[in-house]
Formats: structure tokens, C-alpha cells, sequence
């Protein structure tokens, strides 16, 4: 049974370095890379980080209707595509999302069962700090990040966990926690448990 954790922050929370330690240490995962309509960024992979497509390609995928969730955010198109949610069950692999606020709100009315996990800079002004560090935004950008992050920051009760990132080791142990408890919940392993229960003829 494949579970869905769905992994939620305001930009500059640590969510990326988090999901990609995540991602090398917990195992038997699956990472859906999210389409999106935006240049990359850095050391950005196509195929890796993001799938990069043109924005009328996107939209010709809207029509289709071939997203699980989808959202636009700072002008761009940003969404999870049917298929992997398909192919993590055919490989029998749990499924990590990175998205944001919005999409995790589609994805799990549709999938109520995923683990939804949001992720909390310390402060306001360690938030700053951190998104100035990365030397990507100019002043005005990095301001509109801070103002969506007020905004996402409302929706942390719709979470089933919130992680507050005050240290990455710390953090990161925390997020593998949860990822193990969740795989340990009894209505995920029941299938497990009744072979080892006929042992005792119970």
C-alpha cells in the first residue's frame, strides 16, 4: 500500500533540503517531480528538481485533465501529474510531494488518507534571513515571499504534523520519524499483521 506524504513550507523554510535528505536515507520512496511553467533556478535539473514545460504545454495538460493538483504561484504553473501517483503503487514505493499550500489542499480531498507534513521557519526574521542567504530574489521578491509566507503560514492547522526547522539535524530526524511512525500505523500494515497472527491461531 502506497502512502502519500504531502510536504508543505513557505520558500526558504528548508523544505528541499529536507525532502532531499529525506529522500536518501529513509528508503523504499518515491519523489513526484512537479511540472512547471517557471525557468530554473541554480543547479536545477530538468527531470530532477522540476519538469520544465512551456506554459502553453501546461495548459494543453489542464485540458486533459492530467494533473492530481495544480496551482499558479507567482505568475507560474505548478502541478503533480496523475502518473506518478500510478507508478508509485505499481512499484509499490511510498510517494513524497514538495508543493505548496494550495496544492496540498486538492490533493488531499482527493486523497484524504495522505500524511500531510508543513514545515515552519523559526521567525519571520529567520525566514528573511535565509531566503536573502540564497542570493536568488532581488528586495522586492524576497518582500513577496515573506508576505505569501504570512499568508501559508494561516493554513499550518489543515496539517497533520508541523516541523518546525529551528536546526537541520534535528529537523531532518524529525521528519524520518514520521515517515516511520506513519508506515507503522496499523491500518497501513494489515496485511502483514494477519500472517504473523495465524502463527498464533488467533
Amino acid at each position: 500500500m502506497t502512502t502519500v506524504f504531502i510536504v508543505s513550507a513557505p520558500s526558504g523554510s528548508g523544505k528541499s533540503t529536507l525532502v532531499a535528505r529525506l529522500m536518501a536515507t529513509a528508503g523504499e520512496l518515491m519523489f513526484s517531480v512537479s511540472y512547471t511553467t517557471r525557468n530554473p533556478r541554480g543547479q536545477e535539473v530538468d527531470g530532477q528538481s522540476y519538469r520544465f514545460v512551456s506554459r502553453e504545454d501546461f495548459e494543453a495538460m489542464l485540458a486533459r485533465d492530467e494533473f492530481l493538483e495544480w496551482a499558479q504561484v507567482f505568475g507560474n504553473y505548478y502541478g503533480t501529474h496523475r502518473g506518478i501517483l500510478e507508478d508509485a503503487r505499481a512499484r509499490q514505493l511510498d510517494l513524497v510531494l514538495d508543493i505548496d499550500v494550495q496544492g496540498a489542499r486538492q490533493l488531499k480531498a482527493k486523497i484524504p488518507e495522505a500524511v500531510t507534513v508543513f514545515i515552519l521557519a523559526p521567525s519571520r526574521e529567520v525566514l528573511e534571513q535565509r531566503l536573502r542567504a540564497r542570493g536568488e530574489d532581488r528586495d522586492d521578491v524576497v518582500e513577496r515571499r515573506l508576505k505569501e509566507a504570512a499568508e501559508e503560514i494561516r493554513g499550518y492547522e489543515d496539517y497533520d504534523y508541523v516541523l518546525i526547522n529551528r536546526e537541520l539535524a534535528e529537523a531532518e530526524a524529525t521528519l524520518n520519524a514520521i515517515v516511520r511512525a506513519e508506515r507503522a500505523r496499523r491500518s497501513r500494515i494489515e496485511d502483514q499483521i494477519r500472517p504473523i497472527l495465524d502463527t498464533f491461531q488467533v
